[in-house]
């Protein structure tokens, strides 16, 4: 049987991007967060989950 998949992500930016990588800081940017402890919402796709797997330690996510 196959596995459910999430339809939407929730990602919250919970570390800050100061002294950090600037491809980290491009991706957190390319996601949409600018400052701590905002929440976007995403659909759940391979290149999204690329993004968050590159900024893993920064964010945190929740499946809708």
């Amino acid at each position: 049987m196959a596995k459910k998949v999430a339809k939407k992500l929730r990602i919250r930016l919970v570390r800050s991007t100061i002294g950090r990588l600037q491809v980290q800081k491009d991706t957190v940017r390319a996601l949409g967060l600018r400052k701590m402890h905002q929440t976007v919402e995403h659909a759940d796709t391979p290149a999204l989950r690329g993004m968050i797997n590159r900024v893993a330690h920064l964010v945190t996510v929740d499946e809708v």
